[in-house]
Parts: C-alpha cells; structure tokens; sequence
C-alpha cells in the first residue's frame, strides 16, 4: 500500500529547495589577495601529470592523481629534493607577498574610518 505524501513532507522540501536557492553568505575572497604557496607535491603533480597521461591515456582525472599519489610515495627524498627546494621559494615568495599585501591593506584601512 502506497504511503501517502504528507502536507508536512511537502514543505520540508520547499524549505529545502528554498534555502539552496538563497545566495551564500560569508566574507567573499579580495581577488588582489597574493595566492598561497604550493607544496612539494604540487609542484611534483604539474611537472608529472602529463606523463601519467601519456602512459596512461585512459585514465580519467582521480586515476591520473592515484597514480601521482603512488610515484610521489614511492620516490625518495633524494628524488624529491628539487620539489622540495621549489617549494621553499615559493613559500618565501607567498610570505613576502602576504606581508606586503597585509601592510597595503593595513595602510588603507584608517583612510577608511576617517571618512565615516
């Protein structure tokens, strides 16, 4: 025997699709913001990814970063040294941004309470 659809069924639902449809609330990203440095494995993944590809043109994208995954943890650190080192200067390259970036925004921000 079929189950009949409430009236309170209904209006879950339309409260479900309701909230969904609302726009997100949140502090949106400055898009002047400095990006975040890359690790070691990321560097490793865009330098090897189009190797995998070509060894394996079948793969679709989460076999591609399984097998990525699989030469990263079969490497050793010797092999991993040059990955490593681009991480480093990457990472020197973000902080001195993020701190120029904090020190610009720093100086606008009292600009900013004057005017109110």
């Amino acid at each position: 025997m079929p189950k009949e659809a409430s009236g309170k069924t209904k209006r879950k639902a339309a409260e479900k699709a309701e909230k969904s449809t609302r726009p997100a609330k949140g502090n949106k990203k400055d898009p002047n913001a400095p990006k975040r440095a890359l690790s070691a494995y990321m560097f490793f993944s865009q330098d090897w990814r189009e190797r995998i590809k070509t060894e394996n043109p079948d793969a679709g994208f989460g076999e591609v970063g399984k097998l990525l995954g699989a030469k990263w943890k079969e490497m050793g650190d010797e092999d991993k040294k040059p990955y490593v080192e681009q991480a480093a200067k990457d990472k020197e390259r973000a902080e001195e941004e993020k701190a120029a970036y904090d020190n610009k925004q720093k100086a606008s921000t009292p600009e900013e309470d004057d005017d109110e």
